[in-house]
């Protein structure tokens, strides 16, 4: 039962992931926490497409959010998302089942 669930969780990691706009905004969030509006306007897309790609990101467990104030803040989440300890190394996402290395 145990090794279903997370292969349940893994594919639901893996799903989120394999989108281009999600891929684009997970390297975005790699420069630290933005809102929507900041996102949108780095990837230039609309805020509306930023957000539900957001909500899938943020169900699967790849990004946090934050209120602060009128704005409500993503970021990686720090269980998954590991930077580059040394020069050259690369940083990546780790899903427990597999880790993603991001160029």
């Amino acid at each position: 039962m145990e090794d279903h669930l997370e292969s349940d969780r893994c594919a639901r990691l893996l799903r989120a992931m394999a989108d281009r706009e999600r891929l684009r905004i997970v390297q975005c969030l790699r420069d630290g926490p933005k809102n929507v509006s900041e996102i949108a306007e780095v990837l230039g897309a609309e805020v509306v497409n930023v957000s539900h790609h957001l909500g899938v990101l943020r169900q699967a467990g790849v990004v946090l959010d934050e209120r602060q104030g009128r704005f409500i803040v993503y970021q990686l989440h720090p269980d998954v998302f590991h930077p580059a300890r040394k020069p050259g190394q690369p940083e990546h996402l780790d899903f427990g089942c597999c880790r993603l290395e991001i160029p």
